[in-house]
């Protein structure tokens, strides 16, 4: 794929939401239209649809004499994302039964169209324009030969998301199911689901668990009384954002175990990282056992949050020796210590969605005109 941010090929987007949709269009990386937001229409099917294709209609004649090359946005699940249909959602009732909604604007406006979980998205933009490449960026600049080509990409906010990115591929899996992080096993409460413990409402229980306080308080309240800026307990405050920590941390020795990969961050609830960062290493840090009791990590790769100063530096140290090659003269480069970092978003939730629906498009279609060209010349 081209630069991006040299790229002059248009791509139209999508920011759906259940109430509203916000319509877009990017090129080389930037947005060029003032968003047009209309609202969703999520209860009645029909005018639904005509709402997308009316949003579409509107970017395209902000563009004026441009032609957009390809529509690509994040759309709510489940759905069969490498079909563009989509099935039973939550948030758009209307949408029941099976929508062809990228076949559909395919067929209107004649070019492709790619349809993704904003978890995918989130963590491909993470990877071509964010966290990535800024760790890769230090390790250059640090004169060391280790690079990274995969991310693990997660967001706390009303749920739990996720998405893989894999040798700078998105993973979708063959059933456009792969990172539903959610899904996974929640260490604190065994029988459920992990977003029962990693999710705005996981916050607002364990505040009112700990602290009696039977008043609904937000996120932001709560991580304010655990900095000491607001009143209410403190201990029940750090509490909440500790215990999901753990959750969110057990989970991730499970993605990290298959995947071995860095790990970004996104989501309204990840603002209060300076709680929820420190207790995920910890937990990463620690021991899994077998039944003799015989100690072994939980995590094979040391974890480092790059966004702190001396973590950092520790993660950029210089861990490469030489090893004699054995019944030879010669040595081998040896890594001797296995690194993978954690931090934040670089470019924000929606950003980085919006970025990776625009990325993935361009690499769509370069890998598509590869490999038109390529039957071109076997044709000949």
């Amino acid at each position: 794929m081209k630069n991006i941010y040299e790229d002059k090929r248009i791509v139209m987007t999508l920011d759906a939401g259940g109430t509203n949709f916000v319509f877009s269009a990017l090129q080389s990386g930037e947005e060029i239209i003032t968003p047009i937001t209309l609202a969703s229409n999520s209860d009645n099917l029909e005018v639904c649809l005509h709402t997308i294709i009316e949003g579409f209609q509107e970017v395209k004649k902000s563009l004026n004499t441009m032609e957009p090359e390809a529509i690509s946005f994040a759309f709510p699940g489940p759905a069969d994302y490498k079909n563009g249909i989509i099935g039973d959602l939550v948030n758009l009732p209307a949408f029941r039964g099976g929508v062809a909604l990228g076949p559909m604007l395919e067929e209107i406006f004649g070019i492709p169209t790619l349809i993704n979980n904003d978890g995918d998205l989130f963590a491909y933009g993470e990877a071509v324009g964010g966290l990535l490449p800024t760790i890769n960026k230090s390790l250059t600049e640090s004169g060391l030969s280790r690079r990274y080509k995969s991310l693990i990409g997660i967001t706390l906010g009303t749920g739990y998301g996720g998405g893989i990115v894999v040798n700078n591929q998105v993973c979708l899996g063959d059933n456009s199911a792969a990172g539903e992080i959610w899904l996974t096993r929640n260490f604190i409460k065994p029988k459920t689901v992990v977003e029962e413990s990693v999710s705005i409402r996981a916050i607002q229980r364990v505040y009112t668990e700990q602290s009696g306080d039977s008043a609904v308080l937000s996120p932001k309240d709560i991580f304010k009384i655990a900095c000491g800026d607001a009143e209410g307990n403190k201990k029940a405050a750090i509490t909440a954002f500790e215990e999901m920590a753990v959750a969110v941390a057990e989970s991730l020795a499970n993605v990290i175990a298959l995947i071995d990969a860095p790990i970004v961050i996104g989501g309204g609830i990840a603002g209060a990282s300076r709680f929820i960062i420190p207790k995920i290493i910890e937990h990463l840090s620690g021991s899994i056992y077998d039944l003799e009791g015989n100690a072994m990590p939980r995590v094979i790769s040391g974890v480092y949050n790059i966004d702190d100063p001396k973590d950092l530096a520790d993660f950029l140290s210089d861990s490469e020796t030489e090893v004699n090659i054995p019944f030879s003269s010669k040595k081998a480069s040896y890594n001797k210590e296995k690194r993978v970092a954690i931090g934040i978003s670089k470019l924000g939730t929606s950003t980085a969605v919006c970025f990776g629906a625009y990325a993935l498009a361009l690499d769509f279609l370069d890998k598509t005109n590869l490999y038109e060209a390529v039957e071109q010349i076997g044709s000949n």
